[in-house]
């Protein structure tokens, strides 16, 4: 038997092309459905996005509220220049923009009231490496303090770095739907920075008299752990109880 007419090599490559690229999109589709998502709401009514991770429930926003979750309030930081922020021992937030949302200083961590909507926390150290070691850390990194890992900060950045300083190192594939964007932080000299080129986060384990956080920056992609005093302004990621 004889072909009639003779197939063009290059459309086979085409549609090999096409069909990694269905392939692919399906399996995208397939992990999305396989995540388990909720929400929560804080005592001022903001509704959160949540995310299973593991066996952990992380909000996929940073807190907005602006009271302890008892109703009482929170001190607001007004100028981005207030000596108060420099010298307060008291528990104090900073408002930015819809995309870097709150920053909150270490006292409201410190105090005796709760932050986190009923139901959550704000995240131990702990707690970040057990979510550091589901996504690739291993647990002699997770116990390090700098700059740890490789690549993993690409599992918890937004996809294609949205909202990310312009010229940032992360692609961002946000594997665990994490969600993260740049929160900017308040430094302990009055210096706010909201270039839109870093996340912090506090954790609530203390180290002597500070706080231990967590920072991704828009020049790396692993994930920096360290501690420093609570006042500077950090944003807070809640994980259920």
């Amino acid at each position: 038997m004889k072909f009639s007419k003779i197939i063009n090599p290059s459309s086979f490559l085409f549609l090999a092309f096409m069909i990694v690229i269905l392939f692919s999109n399906c399996k995208k589709v397939e992990e999305e459905k396989k995540m388990e998502y909720s929400t929560v709401s804080d005592v001022d009514g903001n509704t959160y996005k949540t995310v299973k991770i593991g066996d952990q429930w992380w909000m996929t926003q940073n807190l907005r509220v602006t009271k302890f979750n008892d109703g009482s309030s929170i001190d607001e930081n007004i100028s981005n220049s207030d000596s108060a922020w420099i010298k307060t021992t008291s528990p104090r937030f900073q408002k930015l923009d819809s995309v870097q949302g709150i920053l909150y200083n270490g006292y409201v961590i410190k105090s005796a009231k709760k932050i986190a909507p009923k139901g959550w926390r704000v995240p131990t150290d702990q707690d970040w490496k057990k979510l550091e070691e589901y996504i690739g850390l291993s647990n002699d990194e997770v116990q390090l303090y700098g700059w740890r890992g490789a690549d993993q900060a690409e599992k918890l950045v937004i996809e294609s770095s949205v909202g990310w300083l312009s010229g940032t190192v992360l692609f961002g594939n946000n594997e665990t739907g994490f969600n993260a964007l740049p929160s900017g932080c308040y430094v302990f000299n009055g210096y706010l920075n909201t270039e839109k080129n870093s996340a912090f986060w506090w954790s609530s384990t203390q180290f002597n008299s500070s706080l231990v956080y967590r920072n991704i920056d828009f020049s790396h992609r692993n994930i920096f752990r360290h501690y420093t005093n609570a006042n500077y302004g950090f944003a807070i990621r809640c994980i259920k109880e």
